[in-house]
C-alpha cells in the first residue's frame, strides 16, 4: 500500500530513473495523476503536461466506449465495438467531444501550444488503472502523433489490464499488481479527491 500519491510518485521516479535527462515528456491524466506527475517532474527533471481524452459512448450504453477523442481533434474508433453504430452518430460525437476536450485544455493550460509528441518518448501517468479504458483511450490518441516510444507508468493495476497495456505500448511500469483488485483507492492510505483548482495549480507551477 502507498501512503499517498506523492509517495507513489517517488517510487515511480526510481523505477523510471533511466529516463532522467532524456527527451521524454510526462503526460498526466487529470486530475489525481498530476500529483504523481509533479514528483516525476521534480525528481527526474522531465517536462510535465496533461493528456485529456473523452470516451465516445455507444448510443445504447453510456458506459460502453467505442472510441475516444483527444486534443487537436485526434480520435480513434474501435471497429469491432462500433460495428453496429452509425458513422453519422460517431461524427456527431467526435465533434461534440472535441470541443469539450479543448475546453478542458484551455482551462488547465490557457492558450499555450500543446506539446509536440512526434519522435519523443511519452510517459503516460495515472494514479492507478482499474478497467484500463481511460488509459487505452490516451494510448490510442497519442499513437496518432507518431511518438518514438510510449511508456505507461502507474502505481497499481490489475493483471488483466496491465497485460493489455503491454500489448499496446513499448513499456509498462506498474509497481503493484495485486492478486485481488477492488478499487484504486484501496491501495492508498490517503486517497483524497484532487480538485481541478489543485491540479491546475500543480501544472502551472511545473511549467513556470
Amino acid at each position: 500500500m502507498f501512503k499517498d500519491r506523492f509517495e507513489a510518485g517517488r517510487l515511480l521516479a526510481k523505477a523510471l530513473e533511466a529516463y532522467r535527462g532524456t527527451d521524454a515528456i510526462v503526460l498526466a491524466i487529470p486530475r489525481g495523476a498530476l500529483q504523481i506527475g509533479q514528483v516525476l517532474h521534480e525528481e527526474l527533471g522531465l517536462p510535465l503536461d496533461i493528456m485529456v481524452t473523452k470516451k465516445i459512448p455507444h448510443p445504447m450504453s453510456e458506459e460502453f466506449a467505442i472510441g475516444a477523442v483527444g486534443p487537436e481533434g485526434e480520435y480513434f474508433v474501435d471497429i469491432q465495438a462500433a460495428r453496429d453504430v452509425s458513422p453519422l452518430y460517431i461524427d456527431a460525437q467526435r465533434k461534440k467531444l472535441a470541443s469539450l476536450v479543448e475546453e478542458k485544455y484551455e482551462r488547465y493550460r490557457g492558450r499555450r501550444p500543446k506539446p509536440k509528441l512526434r519522435g519523443k518518448t511519452v510517459i503516460i501517468v495515472d494514479d492507478g488503472i482499474a478497467t484500463g479504458s481511460t488509459m487505452l483511450a490516451a494510448i490510442h490518441v497519442i499513437k496518432k502523433q507518431k511518438p518514438a516510444k510510449i511508456v505507461v507508468a502507474v502505481p497499481v493495476g490489475p493483471s488483466a489490464a496491465i497485460r493489455r497495456m503491454r500489448e499496446e505500448t513499448n513499456e509498462v511500469v506498474c509497481l503493484l499488481i495485486p492478486d485481488f483488485f477492488f478499487a484504486i483507492g484501496a491501495f492508498y492510505g490517503d486517497f483524497p479527491q484532487v480538485e481541478d483548482e489543485e491540479a491546475i495549480d500543480i501544472l502551472r507551477k511545473c511549467q513556470s
